[in-house]
């Protein structure tokens, strides 16, 4: 198979994991969850969103955290923003790097902003506006593009359409998302068909796949088949979404990390201390990880790892 040499992975635990759990972490323990990330050779990091506290209070300590971490040179570390205000939360606390999200449905648009697709889109307009003229990078989400919790099967073109308007107004990257984790590799194949139709280049493209039906990793390697090189994971498997009733933890980093070294391909990044990390997690948070290959690892040391 003709297959990537190097896949860049965007470590999503931090924000899109920690916060679909019930209980809020300490500020600290998101702190060193970061930087231990960092340690493990992430080169992208989704810290935290400057979202309404009320919506999210699992991460309505972005400021701090941001504050906090310890920033080394060539990391990206990015923080998802739905509006304005989010932004100038963002750019107060110092934040480098940009995610904006929209859906590929009504539906689920609705349930997760509060306005439809079509709106939804708009309201970016001008963040990424502002984000254009301070000189930062914006990375663009696109939910539910294989399946809505709400809407069902979803039309293959749809999210291509949504990511196609994110590029025009200024995202350098789009990330598609199997946000319920209904997609098996045909379904890969097909939305990435309309990708290549709507003329956009497979390097600007990202998977962001969870793993409901455990069809998480076939996917990845649909996607790799077809040249794409950055997937979205979350370490341990934390997450999930809390606008997708159903919607269980994102592709867990150390399932993918294993997947890619047995294949042959560089990530850059250390399975071990990737799992060290997530444990660090997983002793505070009062339930296991889904994460398989960390499961594996762990029962191989000495002793459980705690933070």
């Amino acid at each position: 198979m003709n297959l990537p040499k190097n896949v860049r992975i965007v470590e999503v635990g931090p924000r899109d994991g920690l916060q679909n759990e019930r209980n809020p972490l300490p500020t600290a323990v998101k702190i060193e969850f970061v930087n231990a990330l960092t340690r493990a050779g992430f080169r992208d990091i989704e810290v935290s969103s400057f979202v309404r506290a009320d919506k999210i209070p699992q991460l309505a300590d972005a400021s701090e955290v941001f504050a906090k971490i310890e920033r080394r040179p060539g990391v990206r570390y990015w923080a998802l923003v739905p509006n304005e205000k989010g932004f100038e939360a963002a750019q107060s606390a110092g934040v480098g790097h940009i995610a904006v999200f929209t859906a590929a449905t009504d539906g689920f648009s609705k349930a997760n902003v509060g306005v439809g697709m079509e709106e939804s889109i708009q309201r970016l307009s001008p963040v990424l506006s502002r984000a254009r003229a301070a000189g930062l990078p914006v990375r663009g989400y696109v939910s539910t593009v294989f399946g809505c919790p709400y809407e069902g099967k979803v039309d293959p073109q749809a999210g291509p359409r949504v990511a196609r308007r994110l590029l025009d107004m200024g995202c350098e990257e789009i990330s598609l998302g199997d946000t319920i984790g209904v997609a098996v590799p045909a379904d890969i194949h097909r939305v990435l068909d309309q990708t290549a139709a709507a003329q956009i280049p497979f390097a600007q493209i990202a998977l962001h796949l969870h793993d409901t039906r455990g069809t998480a990793l076939a996917n990845v390697l649909a996607g790799l088949e077809r040249g794409i090189a950055i997937f979205d994971s979350s370490a341990g498997g934390l997450g999930g979404c809390p606008f997708a009733p159903g919607a269980t933890g994102n592709l867990a980093t150390e399932d993918l990390l294993y997947f890619l070294q047995g294949m042959g391909i560089e990530t850059g990044i250390s399975f071990d201390e990737t799992a060290r990390a997530s444990a660090g997690i997983a002793s505070l948070l009062g339930h296991p990880l889904p994460s398989r290959a960390r499961a594996a690892w762990a029962s191989t040391q000495n002793s459980a790892v705690r933070w």
